[in-house]
């Protein structure tokens, strides 16, 4: 069935920065879709419509260095400390009455620390393939996943990568996204050609990279103890996770033990599914966001 709202670009002033923001629905809630890596707010075009259906306002950034949001130049300006701050920046300029983060890869891990933090409140939580902080902190370290996170390293070398990424209007970023990904038709080249035009921007791969260099101490660093007590301490938010099995990047073992760390937890796994769950299964990813809201 037709959504009755369409998808509209806004530019909103948040934190000092200037955000590219596609927009749906007027409700009085919101439902602010963070995305992760090397995608866009795009990447939501799915679940938009769904979301304002079901009442909400639907804010869906580019997040900062992406698309045509503000592209701090300093490594330091991707910390996950300053993205944090960019949600709680969008949420106060929304006057929104309630939030529910909706995130995926990167834009998960942002809401996970967002949630934690209980830096604004929110009403729930929807997470897509990107595990809970603590759970991805113990794993990483595990055979398995540390093969699968070889790129965290690679990502480290200066410049380099983006210049590989960026080789032929960014060729390789798009073969690396259809490649990965199960049911190829979803990025098809209309699609590709989405992202490889925002990868093309000027500094556009070394923003995008910049959130794996600005945060590479938090995979190998040690927990100091109160970061420990925080990742510890159960989370008392709705959560959902959906999780795509065939994930190239993150092991699905990062996902088991996540309900004793929180206390209302859902969990849908979708196989032959991979890392980019909302656009490879979309009508799955909704009928599970839908039935879960109307629980």
């Amino acid at each position: 069935m037709p959504s009755a709202f369409d998808i509209t670009t806004e530019f909103i002033q948040a934190n000092g920065l200037t955000f590219e923001v596609d927009t749906c629905g007027g409700g009085p809630k919101l439902a602010l879709c963070l995305h992760g890596f090397p995608e866009s707010s795009y990447s939501w075009r799915y679940q938009l419509p769904l979301l304002a259906d079901l009442g909400y306002r639907v804010w869906a950034p580019n997040l900062r260095g992406y698309g045509r949001s503000s592209r701090p130049q300093e490594v330091r300006a991707y910390d996950l400390d300053c993205l944090v701050e960019d949600v709680a920046a969008l949420i106060d300029i929304s006057g929104a009455t309630a939030t529910m983060l909706v995130a995926h890869d990167w834009g998960g891990a942002i809401a996970w620390m967002f949630a934690l933090q209980k830096v604004r409140p929110l009403e729930r939580l929807i997470i897509m393939n990107l595990p809970h902080p603590l759970l991805f902190y113990r794993g990483a370290r595990k055979f398995p996943q540390y093969l699968k996170s070889w790129y965290i390293l690679y990502f480290q070398i200066p410049w380099l990568p983006e210049w590989m990424l960026g080789l032929n209007k960014a060729q390789l970023l798009g073969s690396i996204l259809q490649a990965s990904a199960i049911d190829k038709s979803c990025f098809s080249q209309d699609v590709l050609q989405v992202y490889r035009l925002n990868a093309q921007q000027t500094g556009a791969l070394t923003a995008m990279l910049n959130y794996y260099r600005a945060n590479f101490y938090r995979f190998f660093k040690p927990l100091s103890p109160e970061l420990q007590t925080l990742l510890a301490t159960p989370l008392e938010l709705p959560t959902l996770m959906i999780w795509g099995e065939e994930d190239v990047a993150l092991s699905k073992f990062l996902t088991y033990g996540t309900a004793e760390l929180v206390t209302d937890f859902t969990l849908h796994y979708l196989p032959g599914v991979s890392h980019w769950v909302q656009q490879e299964a979309p009508e799955q990813v909704n009928d599970l966001i839908q039935n879960w809201l109307a629980r």
